[in-house]
C-alpha cells in the first residue's frame, strides 16, 4: 500500500496536540522533580511515531488473524505483573526492563480492539443471542478483572467502551441492552457494598468529587486544586509558566493525569477551547475513516478506537473540571507516560491501516 492514502491530515492534527502536550509537560515540571519529562515525552512521541507507520503497513486482516494469540500473551503478560510486578504509588501496574517501566493494561486495549471487531465480524451481522453477549463479557472482563486487582481503577474502565461499542456495532437490540443496563446497576451496588473489590480509597476518591470539601486535604485535594487552577486561568490564562497553581507546586501531577488543568490555568478558556477542538476535529476523522472503511471488521477497529479515545478525553476532562470521578485516567496525547503514547499512535496506526485499504477488494 501507498502512503499516498495515508490520512495526513489526522496525522497533522494529532502532531499539533502532541506539540502542546511537549510545551505544557515543559511549562509544568520547570520548577519541580520532574524538570525535563518533556525531553521523554518527546522521546515516546517519536516512537510512536514510527510505530504507527510500521503498524499502518501491516494488513489490517493479519492483525485480526493475530489477535487471539496476542490476547493470550496479554493475558500472561498481567499475570506476569502480579508475580515479579514492579510497585509504585500503591499498586503494581508495571514490569522494570532495564531503566524502562513496560505497562501492559495499556496495551491490553489495542488487542481488545482488534479481537472484539474480530469476534463481531465473524458473527456476520445476525441477531446477537445471549449466548454471543456473554462471550463477549467473558473476553473483555477477564484481563478487566485481573487489572482492577493490581488495583488499577482508571485502565480497567477504560476495556469498557470497546466491549460497549462492540456490543452497539454488532446489533445489540433495546431488550437486551435494557437488561444488561439494569443488571450492570445491581452488579455495580453490589461490588459497592462488598467491600471486597474496591478499596477504601478507590471509593473514596469516586465519591469526593460529589463535595471535595467534605475532605479538603485529603480526598478532595486534588479536585479542589483542579478547580482552582482552572478558574484562576480566566478567559486568556496566565501565561506559559506562570500559573500560580502549577508552578507553585499545589497542583498534583501537572503533567500527567491533571495536565488539562495545568493548560486550563495557563492558557485560558481559550486555551482549553482550542485543545477540545483538537480531539473533535481528530475523532470526527477518525468516524470518517470508519465510515469509508472497505469492510464491518475495519469500520469495527476504527469505532473501537474512537470510543476509547473518547472515553478516556471525557472522563479525564470531567475529572478536572469536577464533573467525573478522580480515576487517574490520562489525557490521551497530552498526559505523559510512555505506554499511555504508544498505545495511542498505535492505535492510530491501525485505524490509519484501515484507511489506507479502503478501496482494496
Amino acid at each position: 500500500m501507498s502512503f499516498r492514502d495515508f490520512d495526513w491530515a489526522l496525522l497533522s492534527m494529532v502532531l499539533l496536540l502532541c506539540a502542546l502536550s511537549v510545551f505544557e509537560i515543559y511549562s509544568a515540571t520547570l520548577h519541580t522533580k520532574y524538570v525535563g519529562f518533556h525531553t521523554k515525552q518527546l522521546f515516546w512521541i517519536g516512537g510512536g511515531v514510527v510505530a504507527m507507520f510500521l503498524f499502518s503497513k501491516i494488513d489490517y486482516h493479519r492483525l485480526l488473524d493475530w489477535s487471539p494469540w496476542a490476547y493470550a500473551v496479554s493475558l500472561l503478560a498481567l499475570v506476569a505483573v502480579k508475580l515479579v510486578g514492579h510497585s509504585a504509588l500503591g499498586a503494581k501496574r508495571w514490569i522494570k526492563i532495564g531503566p524502562m517501566h513496560f505497562q501492559p493494561s495499556e496495551w491490553v486495549k489495542l488487542i481488545l480492539i482488534l479481537l472484539v471487531a474480530r469476534y463481531f465480524a465473524n458473527l456476520g451481522g445476525r441477531s446477537l443471542t445471549w449466548k454471543d453477549i456473554f462471550k463477549a463479557f467473558a473476553l473483555v472482563g477477564l484481563p478487566m478483572i485481573m487489572v482492577l486487582v493490581q488495583p488499577d481503577l482508571g485502565t480497567a474502565l477504560t476495556y469498557t467502551p470497546i466491549l460497549v461499542a462492540g456490543l452497539f456495532l454488532g446489533g445489540i437490540n433495546l431488550k437486551q441492552a435494557l437488561i444488561l443496563v439494569t443488571c450492570g446497576s445491581a452488579l455495580i451496588v453490589g461490588v459497592w457494598s462488598s467491600g471486597k473489590i474496591l478499596k477504601p480509597y478507590q471509593k473514596a476518591r469516586l465519591t469526593s468529587f460529589i463535595n471535595p470539601d467534605n475532605d479538603p486535604k485529603g480526598t478532595g485535594y486534588q479536585l479542589k486544586q483542579s478547580l482552582i487552577a482552572v478558574g484562576s486561568g480566566g478567559v486568556w490564562g496566565q501565561g506559559s509558566a506562570k500559573g500560580s497553581q502549577t508552578q507553585g507546586a499545589f497542583l498534583p501531577i501537572p503533567h500527567a493525569d491533571f495536565i488539562f488543568a495545568a493548560w486550563g490555568e495557563e492558557h485560558g478558556f481559550f486555551g482549553a477551547i482550542f485543545v477540545l477542538l483538537l480531539y473533535f476535529f481528530i475523532l470526527m476523522r477518525l468516524i470518517q475513516n470508519a465510515q469509508t472503511a472497505a469492510d464491518l471488521p475495519g469500520s469495527l477497529i476504527i469505532m473501537g478506537v474512537v470510543a476509547v479515545l473518547t472515553f478516556q478525553i471525557a472522563v479525564n476532562v470531567g475529572m478536572v473540571i469536577g464533573f467525573m470521578p478522580v480515576t487517574g485516567i490520562p489525557l490521551p496525547l497530552m498526559s505523559y507516560g510512555g505506554s499511555s503514547v504508544l498505545f495511542t499512535f498505535l492505535a492510530l496506526g491501525v485505524a490509519m491501516n484501515v484507511r489506507m485499504r479502503r478501496f482494496v477488494n
